[in-house]
């Protein structure tokens, strides 16, 4: 019987993130893990600014979305 994988893989994202974006993952290793399974979705992510999966601008919050570009972007100093 082979393995066969059941997921899949994140996608890497190669433009930073806003300083706002903050996942569970953040407070466990100290940083935002684009390549681990649970980061991938939405519901594992959250707007600093608004405690919640929709960001100021009325958008869902992820890694995917929260990039340069969006009104509400702030970049990391």
């Amino acid at each position: 019987m082979a393995f066969e994988k059941t997921y899949d893989d994140p996608e890497i994202y190669s433009k930073p993130a806003c300083v706002h974006l903050r996942s569970k993952a953040m407070y466990v290793t100290g940083q935002l893990d684009p390549s681990h399974p649970d980061e991938a979705g939405s519901h594992y992510c959250w707007c600093n600014c608004t405690q919640h999966t929709i960001g100021p601008d009325r958008v869902d919050v992820d890694r995917a979305k929260c990039v340069v570009g969006r009104e509400c972007f702030r970049e990391t100093l």
